[in-house]
């Protein structure tokens, strides 16, 4: 959350810093400013709204070669002028922006203030401004390295001083900062896209770390890596927005992640990251699963996939809940992280909890050198590309694939036999097509998606396989229409909910062809006679008897990994809907891309 970019060397800083903002704006789109130094001094623009509308009042005059930037998720303070990045201290010398929340700032506040400064804004940054503006340090980085100290909480810290115009000084704790190398200048970022458009040499800082940038580099012991990316891939291009774009990219992301990994002859998988042999795969008693929204739901298809095809037990569980109910780490458990942009704060907290208290973690993550796959004993990148759009689609359905793949392994190895791996595996080569035979009848799905526009409120409904799907459809739906979604198991309306149902209350119902179709099909007749309208996803074939209800027949697969092409519709249904209702698609209300703060 939040977007921090900036830039040292011999180009002007201030439109680097504009593109690089509006390469974040899916990080934190409250408001925006940038800071930039010149011979003059130290210069200042910020306010509340879009990069757009930073961009539009930006003086003419605001020259400058070294420059901070920064996109806002509100955290501290209502969104306005004032509160936005970036903050200074009283002298108008020191400009930081920040990611991340401190902990303490309530008491570094009262004790500036006892002092006599005063203090602008609500923000828990404008103390980092203070604290480096007071020090008496005779080097920027001291001055910094002097403030952190008092400092308890998570950062990404981008700071200049005025009386130090040929540098800037970074810091990370908790918060990703990545540093770009290009020719005689040095860029700073909390997102690869920032600033993928002129470097793709880049250092990712440690937890811990400080660094001084110059134009001619950067002081910290991390070595650089050139990561193979093409710039493309963080531009809409000719699609109306990156949801739509990487939900049509998904058949192609399908095939990214099995390739390679698929082995026939054997009938398994072949996941040489998880760094684990038979011997110690044969000895995982249980599987935990931990990741944050749409990925803790995913990991819930995930455990039940691991439970079915390996017979271990296996379950999925909040990654932000987890560390604070101090869990028994057990040495014969493989817990697995789930994260698309491996920086998930919770997540990743979740991580060095289970790995201080020696268990095994491996991670599923889709962003090469991010955080959580630096943390963990192993795992398997998925291998979706850039997801910009806030609603995760194809990370979600790589990361199904990717617990596919799990699950045939350590199957495998145990009880599974090469007949049911050989059918799975053949049923994963089906997948990408299947994908795209969805996304082929968008039309159909968006007529659909305009009559739930309308409902004030929702239920998701589905059964064992079919509940995280239902959990997942109801999350895209309300994050993106803003309509009120709710998800429940199938099994449960007549507990409570059915109460619920009415005219104007209409159901999503995932009715896959199983052993349960029958069971579900009862549901329906309950829901249909206290006429609440009914979208059915299921497959050809299933009699829904007389209810009255549209259906979105989604293409047979093996049974184990049906749901993932049932999540497929759900996505087009929330797109669609908040494309009805005018809703800025990639940027929804009240949330961002990558959740590092707690």
């Amino acid at each position: 959350m939040c977007g921090i970019v900036g830039y040292v060397g011999g180009q002007p800083a201030a439109p680097l810093l504009l593109e690089g903002l509006g390469r974040l704006e899916h990080r934190g789109y409250d408001s925006a400013g940038v800071a930039v130094l010149s011979g003059t001094g130290l210069k200042v623009a910020k306010r509340a709204g879009r990069v757009r509308d930073l961009a539009d009042g930006l003086p003419k005059r605001f020259a400058g070669k070294v420059g901070i930037g920064h996109t806002r998720w509100a955290t501290h303070g209502p969104a306005n002028d004032v509160n936005a990045h970036p903050h200074t201290d009283a002298k108008g010398l020191v400009a930081v922006v920040h990611n991340g929340i401190i902990d303490n700032a309530a008491a570094l506040r009262q004790r500036l203030s006892d002092e006599g400064v005063d203090l602008a804004s609500d923000t828990d940054t404008e103390v980092v401004a203070h604290l480096v503006g007071r020090s008496e340090a005779g080097t920027l980085e001291g001055k910094v390295r002097e403030a952190l100290a008092a400092i308890e909480g998570t950062y990404g810290l981008a700071i200049l001083h005025a009386d130090f115009p040929d540098r800037m000084v970074v810091a990370r704790n908790g918060s990703p900062l990545i540093v770009g190398v290009g020719d005689h200048e040095v860029f700073v970022a909390s997102d690869l896209a920032a600033i993928v458009r002129h470097t793709t040499t880049v250092a990712h800082l440690e937890d811990g770390e400080i660094a001084t940038l110059t134009a001619s580099g950067f002081t910290t012991a991390r070595e650089t890596t050139t990561l193979d990316i093409d710039p493309a891939a963080y531009e809409t291009g000719d699609h109306a927005s990156f949801m739509r774009k990487e939900m049509l990219e998904q058949p192609e992301a399908a095939q990214r992640v099995l390739r390679g990994r698929l082995d026939e002859r054997f009938g398994t998988a072949h996941l040489g990251g998880l760094n684990l042999d038979a011997r110690e795969t044969r000895a995982i008693k249980r599987v935990k699963i931990l990741g944050c929204g749409s990925a803790y739901y995913v990991g819930q298809m995930g455990a039940a996939l691991i439970e079915e095809l390996a017979r271990i037990p296996a379950d999925a569980e909040a990654a932000s809940e987890f560390r604070y109910r101090n869990p028994i780490i057990e040495p014969d458990t493989l817990y697995v992280a789930v994260s698309q942009s491996g920086e998930t704060i919770d997540t990743l907290l979740a991580v060095q909890e289970v790995r201080r208290k020696g268990g095994r973690v491996v991670g599923l993550v889709n962003v090469v050198g991010s955080a959580i796959a630096r943390e963990c004993d192993g795992g398997i990148y998925l291998h979706a590309g850039p997801e910009v759009a806030v609603a995760s689609t194809k990370a979600l359905t790589t990361m199904f694939l990717g617990f596919a793949l799990l699950a045939l392994q350590l199957g495998r190895v145990r009880d599974l036999s090469i007949a049911d791996g050989r059918r799975l595996i053949a049923g994963l080569e089906r997948l990408p097509a299947q994908i795209q035979e969805i996304l082929d009848r968008e039309d159909e799905i968006a007529e659909l998606a305009g009559r739930l526009a309308d409902a004030e409120s929702l239920f998701f409904v589905g059964r064992v396989r079919g509940f995280p799907v239902a959990r997942e459809g109801a999350q895209k739906f309300k994050e993106i229409s803003y309509r009120h979604a709710e998800a429940y198991q199938t099994s449960e309306l007549k507990h409570g909910p059915l109460a619920l149902i009415s005219p104007d209350v209409p159901t999503v119902a995932i009715v896959p062809a199983d052993e349960l179709a029958d069971r579900n099909v009862g549901a329906l007749h309950e829901i249909a006679a206290r006429r609440g309208p009914l979208v059915v996803v299921t497959h050809d074939g299933v009699d829904l008897g007389e209810v009255a209800a549209a259906r979105i027949v989604v293409p047979r697969n093996e049974r184990e990994l049906d749901p993932v092409l049932m999540t497929i519709p759900l996505q087009l249904l929330a797109y669609h809907a908040a494309l009805r209702l005018g809703h800025d698609i990639d940027k929804p209300r009240n949330l961002a891309k990558s959740v590092t703060v707690e």
